[in-house]
């Protein structure tokens, strides 16, 4: 059972996974802590990415964990073999350093449905740290709909809308967007689309760790028309900006003056996640002198689907959660729906023209 982030242990059967390590003792750790699980077993390992290759021919895995550092093939031309010839749910396995986070920002990109972050190192002694997240991430992954994980296309267009945030000039917007598994991928295909002068500040919780939000936010601002940057304590919120909440703390916005001010705290993780989107929501809940659309994209659980409903009661609130369809993981959007009525459920490709539609509108 993992309470923490609400598993149950049940509806998925045996999970089966392939550890891919160069390191037999990380290898060892690493297969202990699934096979550990009821619901989990960990089948083979591979020592490196060219091992792994051979044992994804003769066999079929739920997941993969994929380290990034290995000799003769490393764990991202590994991954692109994978993604080619084998698709399956991929979690890299990174050092919590600049250099590991770019290159898992990229592995993220290449198809990897999520990663966890090595505490010390490429021999980290002490992985026990990270165990229940790996757990939770392996269990997410084995969810995963590989189909809307791999699909690239965009679809460019406009929605008729049932219901629109108000459009005179002088009233005060805020988009703010919640995400985890697959997140990403999914932010990739929204906040490139936005349009330039885009008028509201937009805050962004996606699960991370510390150390990794920093190289999201840089891969996601180079691609994008509007700036995209990792969120500071005391800084003022501008229109056109997207925050996201930094790896390992929570992002609230409060008032000051005329101005939104983001607040980065410590505060203890609510229901296992810091960042927490139910915290973001919850703070946006408070400006009740501001019209909100929030959106929920793909992953596991049901974070932000409280914090939404707050939104709704205290204020003006365009309510969207990603649709089953294109969500690489249908748990959030699910629960944000059935919680709080959304009032949109859209496919990935559609959110982008929605949010032009709604904001930019003259």
């Amino acid at each position: 059972m993992h309470t923490k982030y609400g598993y149950d242990g049940g509806g998925l059967g045996m999970i089966n996974v392939l550890v891919v390590d160069d390191s037999a003792f990380m290898r060892k750790l690493i297969s202990d802590f699934i096979n550990e699980h009821p619901g989990m077993k960990a089948n083979d390992t591979a020592r490196n990415g060219k091992d792994a290759l051979q044992k994804l021919t003769k066999h079929k895995y739920d997941v993969v964990t994929l380290d990034i550092e290995m000799p003769e093939m490393g764990g991202l031309e590994a991954l692109t073999h994978i993604m080619n010839d084998h698709p399956c749910p991929v979690i890299m396995v990174s050092s919590l350093t600049q250099e590991g986070a770019e290159q898992t920002m990229q592995a993220m990109e290449e198809g990897a449905v999520d990663f966890v972050g090595k505490p010390s190192g490429a021999i980290s002694l002490d992985l026990h740290l990270i165990k229940e997240d790996l757990i939770f991430k392996i269990e997410a992954a084995a969810k995963v709909n590989m189909s809307a994980h791999l699909n690239k296309k965009t679809i460019p267009g406009r929605l008729p809308a049932k219901k629109t945030l108000p459009h005179k000039i002088e009233e005060k917007k805020i988009l703010a967007i919640g995400t985890s598994t697959g997140g990403p991928k999914a932010l990739q295909n929204v906040l490139p689309c936005l349009e330039r002068n885009f008028p509201a500040p937009i805050f962004i919780v996606q699960h991370m760790p510390p150390a990794f939000t920093e190289s999201l936010a840089k891969r996601l601002d180079h691609l994008s028309s509007i700036s995209i940057k990792e969120a500071v304590d005391g800084e003022v919120a501008k229109k056109g900006t997207a925050y996201i909440a930094p790896g390992g703390k929570h992002l609230k916005v409060r008032k000051m003056g005329m101005s939104l001010v983001n607040e980065v705290t410590n505060a203890p993780p609510l229901n296992g996640h810091r960042p927490s989107v139910d915290v973001l929501f919850s703070s946006l809940a408070e400006l009740k002198e501001y019209h909100t659309a929030a959106l929920i994209m793909t992953g596991m659980g049901s974070d932000g689907a409280k914090g939404l409903l707050e939104i709704k009661k205290n204020q003006s609130c365009l309510a969207v959660a990603e649709s089953k369809k294109t969500a690489v993981v249908y748990g959030m959007p699910k629960a944000a729906a059935n919680t709080a009525e959304t009032d949109y459920n859209l496919d990935l490709d559609e959110i982008a023209p929605f949010l032009n539609q709604q904001f930019c509108r003259t």
